[in-house]
């Protein structure tokens, strides 16, 4: 892939995920404005978690950062890429149904273990009987997401980034269908969760069988194959349960503290969107090309690669960083406050925020630094680094919490994020020169750096002289509206002018590769 297609593909990928992000939005401030930080809100947040963090788990991480790799191999030598596809089809499913089938009698369990607080009021009977609703959304949405691999590498990215819609679609649709139909709100939203997963993986298998993957279950056989796969999943699959680990943790202290599941689900959400639209817009389209260029011994364009990845990511995150920092609280007033979320989850939701902003440019690091580990089939560093990084998440998140309370969750995620980053970059040192910052890269990351900071004091002055109007309703929306563009305007226009980037770097971004 050449990096101008490169580019197209984090553009094409970015693009479809900021529309799902959207509507997901949409579909928390919904949920916000109707349930508020109260029982329902709160247990229906850990009933949907529950399903996501197995998927993350199994599929989206470990089985997915395995199984690409092996079939870009077997795609660009054309060795029987859709056999292999299917054998890894089927074993996936046997393990997810299995899963499932466990997990619906052992729910109280599953509950107690992400939010044991919860057990001693009404919130943990009803984030059991909402869980067993919920959790059969895993089977689909991890089988779509390893249609999504395929698709992915073989180019067609726009197909698999559009399928999450459904998801915040469906979401919506029952909303409006609860408030006019009189439904009860949690077991509409738990329902939702099922359909909307076999919607996606209808919609990707169509679209894999009509892009020439029509992908069958097959009896599974534990094949030479199947046997290398499971062998690199393992480690990445206990990587993947390292970084869960961290997000029960987050849970765990935050369900002491009535209302902060709430909180930092909503804040979780809106760092989310700048996350999904570059971070793992570059992690999907990054892992095939470097296994691609791996493969072809293409040394220099596989640094290309790395290096623009590195660029477009830190442009992008690093201003929304110190946005997400300067602007919380009146980007949570706009869009969460009203109906039943109060003036003190607005509050307590934007702290997290500010949070969780300092450590966005961490997170989407690790996606474009992973896939150098994952593209070499090495799976045993990244595992060994999470384990780490975890430890700090538990020392601060439990250590902190009798001081900061809540905030050692958001906290803890942020500095052990940053410290995974650390030990990737330094593990990546003895990798060779494919590996190391290019000469434009090393150029551009302090005048990124220096754009983001002035621009967050412009956004901070104009935070200040739009005050009254962010906090009257009628006007305090298109305020944000406004907020956004000083932001924006502020950030491209320091940033041409320092040389963060160039004209040129959009219009090849865009033009079609020759």
């Amino acid at each position: 892939m050449k990096p101008i297609r490169l580019i197209k593909g984090f553009l094409t990928v970015s693009v479809w995920t900021l529309l799902s992000r959207v509507f997901g939005l949409v579909r928390d401030m919904m949920i916000a404005a109707y349930l508020g930080a109260g029982p329902v809100a709160e247990a229906f947040y850990a009933a949907f978690s529950l399903p996501n963090l197995f998927r993350r788990f199994f599929a989206e991480g470990a089985f997915n950062m395995a199984f690409v790799p092996m079939f870009a191999k077997r795609l660009e030598a054309k060795d029987d890429p859709l056999g292999f596809a299917r054998q890894a089809f089927s074993g996936l499913a046997t393990v997810l149904i299995v899963l499932t089938l466990i997990a619906m009698p052992t729910m109280p369990w599953l509950i107690w273990a992400m939010v044991s607080g919860y057990m001693d009021d009404a919130r943990g009977p009803l984030a059991i009987e909402l869980g067993r609703i919920t959790f059969p959304y895993i089977l689909f949405v991890s089988l779509a997401a390893l249609l999504s691999a395929v698709l992915n590498s073989a180019g067609r990215f726009a197909a698999a980034a559009a399928a999450p819609i459904l998801l915040n679609v469906t979401f919506v649709v029952a909303l409006l269908l609860a408030g006019w139909l009189g439904w009860d709100w949690g077991l509409t939203l738990a329902w939702s969760v099922p359909v909307a997963g076999v919607l996606q993986f209808g919609l990707l298998w169509v679209l894999a069988a009509r892009a020439g993957f029509r992908i069958t279950p097959v009896w599974p056989r534990f094949t030479p194959e199947m046997r290398q796969l499971t062998r690199l999943a393992l480690p990445a699959m206990l990587a993947g349960g390292v970084v869960q680990i961290n997000l029960l943790v987050g849970r765990q202290v935050a369900s002491y503290t009535e209302g902060a599941v709430a909180w930092l689900y909503n804040a979780d959400r809106l760092y989310q969107l700048p996350l999904g639209v570059v971070g793992i817009a570059i992690g999907i389209v990054l892992l095939p090309d470097l296994s691609r260029r791996l493969r072809s011994g293409d040394a220099e364009g596989g640094r290309n690669s790395l290096n623009r990845a590195n660029e477009f990511a830190l442009a992008l995150t690093i201003p929304a960083a110190v946005g997400l920092i300067v602007a919380a609280l009146p980007i949570i007033s706009v869009l969460f406050g009203r109906g039943a979320y109060t003036a003190d989850d607005v509050a307590n939701t934007a702290l997290a925020l500010a949070i969780y902003g300092a450590g966005l440019p961490a997170f989407v690091l690790q996606k474009t630094l992973q896939p150098i580990y994952y593209a070499r089939e090495d799976t045993r560093r990244p595992f060994l680094y999470a384990v780490v990084s975890m430890l700090v998440n538990v020392g601060i998140a439990v250590g902190l919490m009798p001081v900061i309370g809540f905030a050692a969750a958001a906290l803890a995620t942020t500095v052990a994020g940053w410290f995974m980053v650390f030990q990737l970059w330094l593990g990546t040192r003895s990798m060779g020169e494919e590996t190391r910052a290019d000469a434009r890269l090393r150029s551009r990351i302090w005048r990124i750096c220096l754009a983001s900071v002035l621009t967050g004091l412009l956004v901070w002055l104009a935070q200040v002289a739009l005050g009254p109007a962010l906090g009257t309703p009628g006007w305090r929306t298109l305020a944000l509206l406004v907020l956004f563009l000083v932001g924006a305007g502020s950030y491209f226009g320091l940033g041409f002018l320092l040389g963060a980037f160039r004209t040129a770097d959009f219009r090849s971004a865009l033009r079609r590769s020759r």
